[in-house]
């Protein structure tokens, strides 16, 4: 049993001071790459308003660090639209969709990619999946008075950032997911831990989580080494951490991790030599990557609650070749709560959707389908939406307010299974 320390104020489980573990087992698509120019953000409307028709553009990986992440998030987003369309839509009609490409840092994909939905007039952007990417291109959203809905952005800076109301995300902050990390190494036995992140805002606020949690349940980190993701090796790198002699080392990093092993291994130091930790960013199937039992016994974390099978099958009808759910549940949910904000609020202008989301999140009558949501809004009721990655409670900074971090280790075939669910209230 994985037994996770307090986290004050910011973390209550139940009625107490830690984290319980509980045990659980189209035609209006567009995927034409972003305009080679791209208009100054100034050129974009101060405020959004709304025509009638709910139009939701997403901002999701099909190239770049991240791209393993794009499928399910993808296949998320279409599977909401297609139900809630196929049920008479938002306000009286169906619901359009953009889906455009956001690719890495390393580009300016994600920049151009908003001109593009701004231009068509998007009411709310779902993405990025990248915390350094959502960074880049923050302020041109909501200075044009969209909405941006990240599932998969984690870094703690954007609970305080200034997004005048327009930022929302379903999956949780790191303060959670490092304390879980941190945490496991602890009682793995590890009692030295180095850790090795990507040079951005989601590797360095991670690290920082992760290294709280280390020592503060009496453990000793060795190194923090931040390196930069395009680099073209990570021998210097690596060879501190060997000069560290850790215990065991979290990896925080994205597709630069199938460099990073490879290095471990020659310097010595590899998962069968260090007991060695992956996160959200890196935890994706290495079967085509690594030899067979390179990461036997790697352990990662994952922010999410387990997609159940019924949920599986039904994303796999709108993308039969997805392999990984990351973040699926997540981009499900943040249209699902879009689309019933927008009909609470009788309106598609941002601020109005905005205006209803955290009020459809929590405190009204339970429902966790659009149909039966939707029949309660027209009613008059109030609702508070569960969806399938979890409750999604908003607090007034657009954050939830429970999650869940799963548990995973790699097997001899280099493909993860969970092991544990932890769920709790940030």
């Amino acid at each position: 049993m994985i037994r996770i320390a307090p986290l004050g104020r910011a973390l209550a489980v139940a009625a107490a001071a830690s984290l319980a573990l509980t045990a659980c087992g189209g035609g209006e698509e567009d995927t034409a790459a972003p305009a080679e120019s791209s208009a100054p953000a100034s050129s974009a409307p101060a405020t959004a308003q709304g025509d009638g028709t709910l139009t939701i553009g997403t901002l999701l990986p099909q190239t770049g660090d991240l791209s393993y992440l794009g499928p399910p998030e993808f296949a998320g987003v279409d599977l909401a639209v297609e139900e809630i369309n196929a049920a008479g839509g938002v306000l009286g009609k169906p619901v359009t969709k953009i889906h455009t490409d956001s690719g890495d840092t390393k580009t300016d994909i994600a920049s151009q990619s908003v001109d593009k939905l701004l231009q068509q007039k998007a009411d709310a952007i779902i993405g990025a999946a990248s915390s350094g990417v959502s960074f880049t291109v923050i302020d041109k959203i909501v200075n044009a008075g969209v909405i941006q809905f990240s599932p998969a952005n984690t870094s703690p800076e954007f609970t305080t950032y200034a997004d005048k109301g327009l930022y929302f995300r379903t999956a949780p902050s790191d303060v959670l997911q490092g304390r879980v990390l941190g945490d496991l190494m602890i009682q793995d036995g590890n009692a030295t831990v180095a850790i090795l992140n990507r040079q951005d805002s989601y590797g360095t606020g991670l690290a920082t989580e992760v290294k709280k949690a280390v020592e503060g349940g009496g453990g000793t980190v060795t190194d923090v080494i931040a390196y930069d993701p395009s680099a073209p090796d990570f021998a210097a790198e690596v060879s501190k951490i060997k000069g560290g002699n850790p215990d065991g080392l979290a990896l925080i990093g994205f597709d630069e991790t199938k460099k990073i092993v490879p290095e471990l291994i020659k310097q010595g130091i590899g998962p069968d030599k260090m007991k060695l930790y992956f996160v959200d960013g890196n935890l994706a199937d290495y079967s085509k990557d690594f030899p067979k039992g390179t990461l036997t016994g790697v352990k990662g974390t994952q922010p999410g609650a387990p997609a159940n099978d019924d949920f599986k099958d039904r994303l796999l009808k709108v993308d039969p070749n997805l392999k990984d759910f990351n973040y699926g549940p997540e981009s499900y949910d943040a249209t699902m709560l879009i689309a019933l904000a927008a009909e609470a609020a009788g309106s598609d202008a941002p601020s109005a959707i905005a205006g209803k989301l955290v009020e459809v999140s929590k405190g009204g009558e339970k429902c966790n389908d659009w149909k039966s949501c939707s029949e309660l809004l027209k009613a008059g009721k109030d609702i508070d939406y569960d969806g399938v990655s979890g409750p999604v409670e908003f607090n007034d900074a657009g954050d939830p307010t429970e999650a869940t971090i799963g548990i995973y280790e790699y097997g001899e075939d280099n493909v993860h299974k969970n092991v544990d669910f932890l769920s709790g209230k940030i």
